[in-house]
Order: C-alpha cells, then structure tokens, then sequence
C-alpha cells in the first residue's frame, strides 16, 4: 500500500506563539506532502511498494542504487516528518516524568542539560538536517542526521526530533535557528515522547 500523508491531529495555529499557523500548513500539506509523493513514485513498481516505511528506510542498501538516493531523502522526509508531528501538541512543554524523565536525568544530568545537547546538535547541523533523542542499545543518546537522513537507517530509535531544515523555522525566525530551537521545547508533547521510549527500550 502506497505511503500515506497522515493527517494532523491539532490546528494549523495550535502551535502558536512558537510555530506559526502558515509555517505548518506549508510544512505540513506541501512539504511532507511532497516526501510522500515523490517516495511513492520512486518505489512504485519495485518489491518495496507495498513495505511499510520503517522497512525501507533500514533497507537502503538493497534498494536499487538508481532509485537509492530519492527512497533515502523521500521516505526518510516521511518518517522524520511523521514523528515531529506526533511528539508536538498545543497542550506541550514542561518537564517529562516517570521512566523517561529518570532515564533523562540518569544520561545527561538534567533536562536542561538534554535540551542544551539538542541545541547544540541542531545549531551545529550545517545547512538542512535534523536534531535527534535517540534509544541506541536500550541507552538514550542525542544526534543529528543530515537532509532527511532518519537514526533508523543506524539501527537507532528516534522518539523525539527537531527538524531544522529551514522552511521549519525561516517566516518566524529567519535566521535564528538558536532562538527557533528554544522556543520549540514549549510545543513537546512529552506523553508522546515517553510512549516511544517504553516501545524502544
């Protein structure tokens, strides 16, 4: 079954002040909608067609190498995409609790100190990427991937990301990606986030 672009599941301006209301249409409808398309298209009669995309994304390297590069970029768009929208939410922000917050505070010392490496990891990105809390062998650690690169092509488990692409960020925050990446931990819906660790660990 071809790949599907999943639909919101709060308002353009739910974000708001942080993410501006045109920003997700944008980001949302044109932008994901593309990866989604274009994924379909590049698959559309190979064995993967019908895979679902965590299948073809820790698949790379038996994708045909005339198709490999657009699976990578469209379906990793998808992906990534997917989660951002599903660990955001109007009601986010605050603190996480329970075994993720112990988990947090047990690998970085605080959540301030896991933000600060989420921040750093997202500035020092160069140029379109995105900023990761992975699950690595049942650890968490914080990366960064390139374009629409996804951890699960490394064998890691994304369950928070920041994308820091600039069509994210640009009609708010023009060229301040430090400011865009702090405000952004106001819009996390940790529910969310803590539902991905206890699956990944």
């Amino acid at each position: 079954m071809p790949f599907e672009l999943p639909p919101l599941q709060y308002a353009f301006n739910a974000l708001e002040p942080h993410i501006d209301a045109t920003t997700m249409e944008i980001h949302h409808d044109r932008h994901h909608k593309a990866y989604v398309d274009n994924a379909n298209a590049a698959l559309a009669g190979t064995p993967w067609q019908d895979s679902s995309v965590e299948d073809v994304v820790t698949s790379l390297d038996q994708i045909p190498e005339d198709i490999r590069g657009a699976v990578r970029n469209n379906a990793g768009g998808h992906i990534n995409h997917t989660l951002f929208w599903e660990i955001m939410g109007p009601d986010g922000g605050g603190a996480p609790d329970g075994a993720l917050g112990d988990a947090i505070d047990a690998t970085f010392g605080s959540l301030a100190d896991l933000q600060a490496k989420v921040k750093e990891a997202g500035i020092k990105r160069f140029g379109s990427g995105w900023s990761w809390l992975v699950v690595s062998g049942g650890a968490l650690e914080v990366m960064s991937t390139p374009n629409q690169d996804t951890p699960l092509s490394e064998g890691k488990t994304p369950i928070l990301g920041v994308d820091v692409w600039e069509h994210a960020y640009y009609l708010n925050y023009q060229n301040k990606r430090p400011a865009y990446l702090d405000a952004w931990w106001s819009v996390v819906n940790w529910d969310a986030v803590a539902t991905k660790y206890a699956a990944a660990v």
